[in-house]
């Protein structure tokens, strides 16, 4: 009983061993400037820009491949946050790539919603839940009000709309002329 206990725990060892150098010789370290230009987009997934994700258009900026106005949710804000991280100029936001709109999210009319799952797939942050040939509805935290839900509906359930405000934020206005 003695050996093969023995047995496991060298081979055990051996491999742990084996992982721990191959993961130190094989580590793969990103660059920090990609990091950097990711950590600045909204991470709406909304393919908008050209690419499938906020992390391929941060690389391709980084590249030089692709321009810092390709990004319709990020918008003005985010055009001067990448000019001013990369040193470069500001530019007004491309308008082959949309125009900036304001944050909205999903909702699906669930009277309507046949279950079709097209939309499911179709969410690249999967904030829809739901099941085939059952009702689906639409997770408003997770959402990022990307639209590509709409077109793959096939009987257009899903309306996109300005979300509730969170008035556990909300603070009074200051009247005019003084601080806060």
């Amino acid at each position: 009983m003695l050996i093969p206990i023995l047995i496991f725990l060298a081979l055990g060892l051996a491999f742990g061993l084996a992982l721990g150098w191959t993961a130190r010789r094989f580590k793969v370290e990103s660059d920090p400037v990609v990091d950097q230009i990711d950590a600045l987009l909204p991470q709406t997934q909304c393919a908008q820009c050209g690419f499938p994700g906020c992390r391929p258009y941060a690389e391709a900026i980084a590249a030089d491949q692709a321009d810092i106005n390709q990004c319709p949710p990020g918008g003005e804000a985010g055009i001067r946050a990448l000019a001013e991280l990369l040193g470069r100029e500001p530019k007004p936001l491309n308008p082959e790539n949309g125009e900036e709109q304001p944050k909205r999210v999903a909702v699906i009319d669930e009277s309507v919603c046949i279950g079709c799952t097209l939309c499911i797939q179709a969410c690249p942050v999967d904030a829809i839940v739901g099941a085939a040939k059952l009702m689906h509805t639409v997770i408003a935290d997770e959402c990022t009000g990307c639209d590509l839900c709409l077109p793959p509906c096939p009987v257009d359930c899903i309306a996109m709309v300005e979300p509730e405000p969170d008035f556990t934020e909300w603070r009074r206005p200051s009247p005019a002329g003084t601080a806060t």
